[in-house]
């Protein structure tokens, strides 16, 4: 049950696209916008008016407060951002967090009145420009999503690098970097939690009707790259630290290129050629080469400590790929940079500022090594396979909220269908 209604392409004005979006640490899909809703047209004589007008006065306030925060991707300034969009985020995350469990009540136990509102968001990655289903676990799945793109955004603005207190280079904080992974964590568990929990409740027609915003493979590539960003601050923490070994940085390089290997084939074959989705096919891909290369470094580094002509071969061919992916790396950047709505690099820091330095000196220098020991310039082959390392990065185990106690309190008034909408 549940009937779909998409609006073709860009008929009107209520999907916005900036032509620029400025700095971009971590890809941030376009924020899909609630529509309002007339709760006590579907619910009248269902629902009592006190749980209507609560419905009715939470969601639009999210209506208008998602409107605002839309608004602000087109503002390029960091200052702008940070000191309003920082607190904007905050309060709408709360705003969906507090709307939740009162939402949920609409399914509790399987009632139908899930299927007497029509909600309707405006999409960002999909051609149709808005999608309406009469579903309430439609809802939760677009609250749910919402909530993980909030993240994100907030993980953004703590990963934009500002200049140190000893005004040597622009750099994210440590405190900013640790409270990214939670962050990163956090998203990832909204997305999963949609993934195994909310998808599975719909009808498989309105699953394969759903904008690609929120296809299965988008929301799982979303998660994967929460946690491949995630994976890609310890690195550069552990670059930072004296007491990480090359094994422990071969192995964050390593897993990071699984996530986004993973992340890439989930889209493989989803229709994202509009806007916001070409940009987050070129984001991921620019991502993954770029892990393969501090993969590739750091698997060159331990192979060169072997002590035989062979395991050295296998260092250099290692660095070589590792200066390749590099290079192709700058390449994709440049390609995702340049798709619309246009982007910018922030300054390098980090994992990628240190590898910028060390990939081309330490390649070259292991080549003009490996040629003077072994009096001979060998065409070293392909790389050598990288080690395959278990994940250790999960989402956060996030649960769906219990049904909000007011639904207790809810008076019968009527019938639906078959059901009695009864709660206690």
């Amino acid at each position: 049950m549940g009937c779909l209604v998409s609006t073709p392409k860009d008929t009107g004005g209520n999907r916005r696209r900036p032509g620029s979006i400025g700095e971009v640490s971590v890809y941030v899909p376009g924020l899909r916008i609630p529509k309002p809703v007339d709760f006590s047209q579907s619910l009248s004589g269902h629902v009592s008016k006190t749980l209507v007008e609560r419905l009715t006065a939470m969601r639009t306030r999210i209506v208008v407060m998602a409107g605002q925060e839309a608004l602000t991707i087109t503002r390029t300034r960091r200052k702008t951002t940070t000191q309003h969009g920082r607190s904007t985020l905050a309060d709408l995350h709360q705003a969906l967090e507090d709307y939740l469990p009162v939402l949920l009540g609409l399914v509790s136990d399987g009632s139908q009145l899930q299927f007497k509102v029509q909600f309707i968001w405006v999409n960002q990655e999909d051609d149709a420009e808005e999608t309406a289903m009469f579903n309430a676990w439609y809802e939760v799945l677009s609250v749910l999503h919402l909530m993980a793109v909030l993240s994100l955004s907030q993980a953004n603005l703590l990963l934009l690098p500002r200049t140190s207190a000893d005004f040597y280079q622009p750099k994210a904080s440590e405190e900013s970097r640790r409270g990214s992974i939670d962050i990163f964590l956090k998203a990832a568990g909204y997305l999963d939690c949609a993934v195994r929990h909310v998808l599975p409740r719909l009808p498989s027609e309105l699953r394969r009707n759903l904008p690609v915003d929120l296809a299965e493979g988008v929301l799982r590539a979303l998660c994967l790259q929460a946690l491949g960003q995630g994976v890609d601050i310890q690195l550069g923490m552990a670059i930072d630290s004296a007491k990480a070994t090359l094994a422990v940085k071969r192995r964050l390089a390593c897993e990071m290129v699984k996530y986004w290997q993973q992340a890439q084939d989930n889209l493989m074959n989803l229709p994202l050629s509009n806007g916001w989705g070409e940009k987050h096919r070129h984001f991921v891909k620019w991502k993954y080469v770029e892990a393969k290369a501090a993969a590739y470094y750091y698997h060159g580094l331990i192979l060169d400590e072997g002590n035989t002509e062979k395991s050295h071969g296998m260092a250099v061919a290692a660095l070589q790929a590792a200066d390749e992916y590099f290079e192709e790396s700058k390449k994709a950047c440049e390609v995702f940079n340049a798709a619309h709505p246009l982007s910018r690099n922030p300054p390098l820091w980090g994992t990628m500022k240190y590898l910028s330095e060390k990939i081309p000196k330490d390649t070259s220098s292991k080549v003009r090594i490996n040629r003077d020991l072994y009096s001979h310039e060998k065409n070293m082959g392909t790389p050598p396979t990288l080690p395959d390392f278990a994940l250790a990065l999960k989402p956060n185990e996030y649960q769906l909220p219990p049904v909000d106690p007011s639904w207790n309190e809810n008076v019968q008034l009527g019938h639906i269908g078959t059901n009695e909408v009864k709660r206690g």
